[in-house]
C-alpha cells in the first residue's frame, strides 16, 4: 500500500535536521557521501538479505529505487512530491473474522432500531387508552332500560347467549345481562394484600383474606376473583390501575321477579347452564334458540296465591305451604308455589328446603280429596247409584286397625253425603265394591301411578304399593287417601280430568296458542264427570267445605286432612291439610289447589286444623281475587236461581221407581266376605220406601235422618232378592275375599 505524501520539511538535509549515519545502522553513510552529498547508488544494508515472509511481491516495487523508498526531486514543490507507501498483509482469517463482526453490528443496528418502533408505538397506545380515549365498560344498562321502558321491542331477540323466559303475557321472568369476571395473574401481583384491600373498597362483598390467597398463589397464571360484576364495578375496578387485574366478558342471569315462580323457574351456575327447574329442563332450547321461551305462568295469579298462601302460613304457623292453578281444559299450570322459597337471584345461597318444590317433589297422602276418585271409578263402571245407601255409623275392625270418621255418622249415607261430609267408613264400603284391580287400573290411567308429565327435572314418581300386598286393607285406605302418596301436581291433574268432561290432559309449564286444546285421554264418561261437578257442589253448600264458599262464582270443592307419617308411624295431631276447588261449576275452566303443612289451629278455626277449616280460606280469597283477572265475573243474582238448579244433588236422593238396589251388584250380595267388616250382624227393622215426588227439593240430609228414610243397604239385603245381574262391568267378586296380610298404613 502507498504511503502517505511525505512532508518537503521533513528532509533529512534541510537546516538543522541532525544528518548523519541513522542510530539504528552506525555503519552505513546512507544516502549521503563522505562530503555530505548524496550517494544515489549506495544501497541500504541488508539489500541483498532475502525478503521476509510478511515482504510484498517484488512486482510491487517495480520502478522504485533499491531501497524501496520513493525519491523526490530535489527542489521540487511540495505538489510534485511521491507519497510514500506501506503494505499490510491480510490473511484469510483476518478477513473472516472483519465479515463476521460487520454482520454483528448490522444485527445490532436492526435490533435496537425495531425495539425504538415497538417502544413509539407502545408510547401512543398508551396515550390513547389513558389519556386521549379512555376505554370504558359498554352502556349495556341503558340498552336494558329501554327495552323495559318499549316492550314492543322484545319482539326482537336480545343478543345474549341464553334465551329470556316470560309468562304467557310477556312479562319477563329470566334474562341474561351483559356482565364482567374479573380475573387476576398472581406473578405480576406485588403485595397482595394492599390489592385485596382496594379490591374490598369498590367490591365490599369480596373477601380481603380470600382475595389475598389466591393472588399470593405465584405458581399460577390466572385466578378468578369474581364471577360477576356490574358495569359500574368494573369501571371502578379499572380506575384503581392495578397491574395484573383484567376482566373478561360474560353474562349473568337476572329474575326481575325475584321470589315469584323461584322453584319453577330454577337457577343457573356461573357458567349459566340450567342446574333446577325450567331453566335445566329447557338448558338445550334456551342456550340454541333466542326465542324468548314464554311459560304458562301468569304472573298476576301467581303472586295472589303465594300471598294468601303465606297469609295462611303465618295465621295457622305452619311448616310450609303449596298450592296450584290450572286450565281443566288444557292442563297449562298458571301458577305453582311453593313455601317457603327464595329469592332466584340468589338461587346458589338458598337453603335446601327452600329449593324444595312440594307441588312437583312432594310425595304426600292426598287424604279425603282422594275419595272424588273412589267416587268416579264406581260410577263409571257402574257399580254403585247415586242414591244407593252404606252403613257410615258403625267403625270398619280390620285386625288391630280401625276405620273412623272424624265426625260419627248418626245414619246411614248416600254417596252425596259420603262425600259431602267426608266419609271414611263409606268410601272404605264403594271401595271394596270396585275391588282391586278395577281400582288400581283407574288410578293408573289418570296419572296417579307414575311421575307427573310436567317440564320440571324435579317431578317426583308416587308412592305406590305393589300389587302383591295391594289387599283388602289397602283398597279401603286408599279410597280416603291413606296407604298411597301422589305429588300435588299429580292430584290436581287428576281431579281437572274428572270435572273437565273427563278426558286427562297432561299438565304443562308452556303456554298453548289461545283456543288450543292439546290431545287427551277418556277416563270416565262425561255424565260421570257432570255428576262429580255436582257432588264437589254440594261439598261447598253443605258439607266440609263451605268456608271455600264465594258468592257468585260457583265453587265446588273437596277437603282433604292427613296424617303426616313419621318414624314411628302417623304422627298425632300433626296434619297436612288440603283443599281442590273448581270454579265455576257449571262449567268449570280452573282448578285450585292448596295445601298447609303442619298448621295449628286457632281460635279462628275453634282449634280445628283440618282442610276445609285452613286450606279453605285460602281457595276462598284467591279465586275472589283472580277470577276477575282471568275474566270470571260473579253471577248476578238474577243468573244465581237457574244456575243453582243446574247444579242441585240432593244429600240423600230417593230411589228412582223400578231401579234395583245395591244387592244385584255382583260383590254387595249377602254372604260376600267384603261384607264382613262394618255391617250390622243383626238388621234393622226395615224402612218405608219414600218416592221421589214426596221429597221436597233442597231437603238435607237431617231431614231422613228418622223413621221415614230410604231403605238401608243392610235393610235391603235382608228383604230383597232380586236376580243377579249380568256382571259385565262390576268386577270379580273373589277380588273381594282375597285374604292378604295387614299392613300398617
Amino acid at each position: 500500500m502507498a504511503r502517505p505524501p511525505q512532508d518537503p520539511h521533513d528532509d533529512p538535509r534541510r537546516p538543522g535536521r541532525p544528518s548523519g549515519r541513522p542510530p539504528e545502522h552506525p555503519g552505513w553513510a546512507g544516502p549521503y557521501g563522505d562530503d555530505g552529498r548524496p550517494d544515489e547508488d549506495a544501497p541500504p544494508p541488508g539489500w541483498d538479505a532475502p525478503p521476509p515472509p510478511d515482504a510484498p511481491p517484488p512486482d510491487m516495487l517495480a520502478g522504485l529505487p533499491p531501497g524501496g523508498i520513493p525519491r523526490t526531486r530535489r527542489g521540487a514543490a511540495r505538489a510534485d512530491a511521491v507519497p510514500r507507501m506501506e503494505t499490510v498483509r491480510v490473511t484469510a482469517p483476518d478477513l473472516r473474522r472483519r465479515a463476521l463482526q460487520q454482520r454483528t453490528r448490522n444485527r445490532l443496528v436492526a435490533t435496537i432500531g425495531g425495539l425504538l418502533v415497538l417502544f413509539a408505538a407502545l408510547l401512543v397506545k398508551l396515550s390513547l387508552a389513558t389519556v386521549l380515549m379512555p376505554l370504558r365498560p359498554p352502556p349495556a344498562r341503558h340498552r336494558v332500560a329501554s327495552l323495559l321502558d318499549h316492550p314492543a321491542e322484545l319482539a326482537a331477540p336480545l343478543p345474549e347467549h341464553r334465551a329470556m323466559i316470560t309468562d304467557r303475557h310477556g312479562h319477563i321472568l329470566a334474562i341474561s345481562l351483559p356482565s364482567a369476571a374479573l380475573y387476576a395473574d398472581p406473578r405480576q401481583i406485588v403485595d397482595p394484600a394492599a390489592v385485596a384491600a382496594k379490591l374490598h373498597q369498590v367490591l365490599p362483598d369480596l373477601d380481603p383474606a380470600l382475595v389475598a390467597r389466591r393472588l399470593a398463589a405465584n405458581h399460577m397464571q390466572f385466578v378468578y376473583l369474581d364471577r360477576a360484576i356490574t358495569p359500574e364495578e368494573e369501571e371502578a375496578v379499572n380506575d384503581l390501575g392495578i397491574p395484573g387485574l383484567d376482566f373478561l366478558s360474560t353474562e349473568i342471569r337476572r329474575y326481575p321477579m325475584g321470589r315469584l315462580a323461584a322453584q319453577v323457574l330454577g337457577g343457573v351456575d356461573v357458567d349459566e347452564n340450567g342446574v333446577a327447574g325450567v331453566e335445566k329442563f329447557f338448558n338445550k332450547r334456551l342456550m340454541t334458540d333466542p326465542k324468548p321461551l314464554r311459560l304458562s305462568i301468569d304472573v298476576r295469579v301467581q303472586a295472589v296465591l303465594r300471598d294468601e298462601l303465606a297469609r295462611a302460613m303465618k295465621e295457622f304457623k305452619a311448616l310450609g305451604a303449596t298450592g296450584i292453578v290450572m286450565k281443566v281444559d288444557t292442563g297449562e299450570v298458571l301458577a305453582m308455589v311453593s313455601l317457603p322459597d327464595y329469592d332466584a337471584n340468589d338461587f346458589a345461597s338458598a337453603p335446601p328446603d327452600a329449593r324444595f318444590n312440594r307441588a312437583a317433589s312432594g310425595a304426600y297422602e292426598p287424604g279425603s280429596t282422594f275419595k272424588l276418585q273412589t267416587a268416579a271409578v264406581a260410577l263409571n263402571d257402574d257399580v254403585i247409584h247415586i242414591w244407593d245407601r252404606f252403613d257410615t255409623m258403625h267403625p270398619i275392625h280390620v285386625g288391630r286397625f280401625t276405620i273412623t270418621d272424624f265426625e260419627p255418622a248418626h245414619a246411614d249415607y248416600a254417596l252425596p253425603e259420603i262425600i259431602a261430609q267426608s266419609s271414611n267408613i263409606g268410601a272404605s264400603h264403594i271401595a271394596m265394591l270396585v275391588g282391586r284391580d278395577r281400582q288400581r287400573a283407574f288410578l293408573r290411567a289418570n296419572g296417579m301411578f307414575a311421575a307427573a308429565p310436567i317440564q320440571l327435572p324435579e317431578s317426583a314418581p308416587p308412592i305406590v304399593q305393589p300389587k302383591r300386598i295391594w289387599g283388602p286393607v289397602s283398597v279401603m285406605t286408599v279410597s280416603f287417601g291413606n296407604g298411597i302418596a301422589v305429588t300435588p301436581i299429580q292430584l290436581i291433574t287428576g281431579t281437572a280430568s274428572l270435572v273437565d268432561g273427563g278426558v286427562y290432559h297432561d299438565p304443562t309449564l308452556i303456554a298453548l296458542p289461545r283456543g288450543e286444546i292439546p290431545p287427551g285421554r277418556r277416563v270416565i264418561r262425561r255424565s260421570v264427570s257432570m255428576m262429580i261437578r255436582k257432588l264437589m257442589r254440594v261439598v261447598v253448600t253443605s258439607g266440609t267445605g263451605e268456608p271455600a264458599r264465594v258468592p257468585g262464582f260457583l265453587v265446588g270443592a273437596k277437603t282433604g286432612t292427613s296424617q303426616k307419617i313419621g318414624k314411628d308411624g302417623y304422627r298425632q295431631h300433626t296434619n297436612l291439610s288440603s283443599m281442590l276447588a273448581a270454579f265455576p261449576m257449571t262449567h268449570p275452566r280452573y282448578i285450585i289447589y292448596a295445601m298447609l303443612d303442619s298448621p295449628q289451629g286457632n281460635k279462628s278455626t275453634y282449634g280445628f286444623s283440618t282442610g276445609g277449616w285452613t286450606a279453605g280460606p285460602v281457595i276462598k280469597r284467591t279465586i275472589a281475587r283472580i277470577g276477575p283477572m282471568l275474566g270470571i265475573l260473579p253471577a248476578t243474582p238474577a243468573q244465581l236461581p237457574g244456575l243453582q238448579q243446574a247444579l242441585f244433588l240432593p244429600l240423600a236422593p230417593a230411589i228412582p221407581p223400578g231401579q234395583p238396589l245395591l244387592d244385584a251388584v255382583p260383590g254387595g250380595m249377602e254372604g260376600d266376605k267384603s261384607w264382613r267388616q262394618g255391617i250390622p250382624a243383626t238388621p234393622r227393622p226395615p224402612a218405608p220406601r219414600v218416592s221421589a215426588d214426596r221429597r221436597p227439593a233442597g231437603t238435607l240430609a237431617a231431614d231422613w235422618r228418622g223413621s221415614a228414610r230410604p231403605p238401608t243397604l243392610a235393610t235391603a239385603r235382608t228383604l230383597l232378592r232380586p236376580p243377579a245381574r249380568t256382571p259385565s262391568r262390576r268386577g270379580p267378586a273373589e277380588l273381594m275375599s282375597e285374604e292378604v296380610p295387614i299392613a300398617r298404613h
